[in-house]
């Protein structure tokens, strides 16, 4: 953030009153990234509620995985939040600059070039995030706690809802990079990673909603 405080140091209320001011950030990459950690947070609390139970003990591994991996990529979502309100920090900056002469309008434009590239790659790290979030709710539905199955479906749907709002926050600022190959790369990466969790969170709701167990997931090879 572009302050000494971190929006993980804030209480709900605080970060919502923040979102809500005429402040330019935080903003959408960070809404989206602070939603997506209570997916992360969900995947661990299901497998939480799964560990140790002897009904659900032939998935052991998998709930020891997923309660290490929501903790971790809660963390994650929640640094990207931060990363993406000092990203755009940046970029109103570099806005700023000053283009009185042919030198300063120069290195202006240059600014606003890396601060684009940097604005856009912040919200594509939650992208990224998210995938590995939903495709954890997947793994876990059928293999984890039934009382709790439907927090896989909300953590899946955390993953569309946050996926999609961080991946418009790529696009906007894609025409500012100024290297068109690079941000047509970076859309086709970012639409494929979104197309990509949209089919994995409605394996896990099918998966949720038909209340079947499923078979334990094969063991990764040493």
């Amino acid at each position: 953030m572009t302050d000494t405080i971190r929006f993980r140091d804030l209480t709900v209320a605080d970060f919502v009153h923040k979102l809500a001011s005429a402040e330019p950030v935080p903003g959408g990459g960070s809404a989206a990234a602070i939603a997506a950690s209570l997916g992360g947070a969900l995947v661990a609390m299901v497998a939480s509620l799964s560990e140790g139970r002897p009904k659900y003990a032939e998935h052991a591994a998998l709930h020891a995985e997923a309660i290490a991996a929501g903790n971790a990529l809660a963390d994650r979502f929640l640094a990207l939040a931060d990363e993406d309100s000092d990203a755009y920090a940046g970029y109103g900056h570099a806005m700023k600059m000053p283009r009185d002469t042919d030198e300063e309008r120069d290195a202006r434009a240059a600014a606003i070039r890396a601060a684009a590239h940097k604005s856009s790659m912040a919200p594509f790290r939650t992208v990224q995030a998210c995938l590995e979030m939903v495709a954890m709710a997947e793994a876990l539905a059928g293999r984890s706690n039934k009382n709790a199955s439907s927090d896989l479906e909300v953590a899946s749907l955390m993953a569309v809802a946050a996926s999609h709002a961080a991946a418009a926050n790529v696009f906007i600022n894609l025409p500012s990079i100024g290297d068109e190959s690079v941000a047509q790369d970076l859309l086709a990466r970012t639409e494929l990673l979104v197309d990509e969790i949209d089919r994995v969170a409605a394996r896990t709701r099918e998966a949720v909603r038909s209340g079947e167990s499923r078979d334990p997931l094969p063991a990764n090879p040493a």
